[in-house]
């Protein structure tokens, strides 16, 4: 597998900047967006790959592949469970693609534990944990009761939105960053 390029480093925590203010702004990351920086930082990789010339470009496509499918995995499965939007799960997949399967896997990983630590900070600011953490608690013990016994599904409206985009690009950040200053 091959190392992604300054350019390929710059490019993908570029997208994912501008896909954290959209998301925050808007709540969606827009397709057009995805695409189009996608491309831009797969044609940087790409470029890389050819540079190198030999066989590092088989290298740089099949780590874009093998990136882009195992990032995708987890994201796929939360997207199908309703937990992140389909912009969340196109903006990894290109983080996989250009990233590899190694620094993909690493700013995804940063990104669920970037969510994970602000989720709980922003409940306890808007005064909303103790609430969620009895709804967690009703979700949780529903399954495992009689149907006669179950209290009443949660409503949606009660469970909280997290704009996942801003932790997508922490995550790309905490990956990139030390990968860039190394490729001086």
């Amino acid at each position: 597998m091959t190392e992604p390029s300054i350019y390929s480093l710059l490019l993908t925590a570029l997208l994912t900047a501008v896909a954290a203010a959209w998301d925050l702004r808007t709540g969606e990351i827009p397709n057009r967006l995805v695409a189009i920086g996608g491309a831009a930082c797969v044609s940087a990789a790409v470029a890389a790959g050819v540079l190198a010339g030999g066989w590092a470009i088989l290298g740089t496509l099949l780590s874009m592949v093998l990136g882009a499918v195992l990032v995708s995995v987890v994201p796929l499965i939360l997207f199908r469970a309703g937990g992140i939007g389909g912009g969340d799960v196109k903006l990894l997949a290109v983080v996989g693609l250009v990233l590899g399967p190694y620094l993909g896997l690493q700013a995804e990983l940063y990104a669920f534990v970037v969510a994970m630590l602000y989720a709980p900070a922003r409940l306890i600011w808007d005064g909303r944990f103790i609430h969620a953490v009895k709804t967690i608690g009703v979700l949780t013990i529903r399954p495992f009761l009689p149907k006669h016994r179950r209290p009443d599904p949660v409503p949606l409206e009660e469970l909280t939105a997290l704009r996942f985009g801003p932790a997508i690009f922490v995550g790309t950040l905490l990956t990139t960053v030390p990968h860039l200053a190394g490729l001086r």
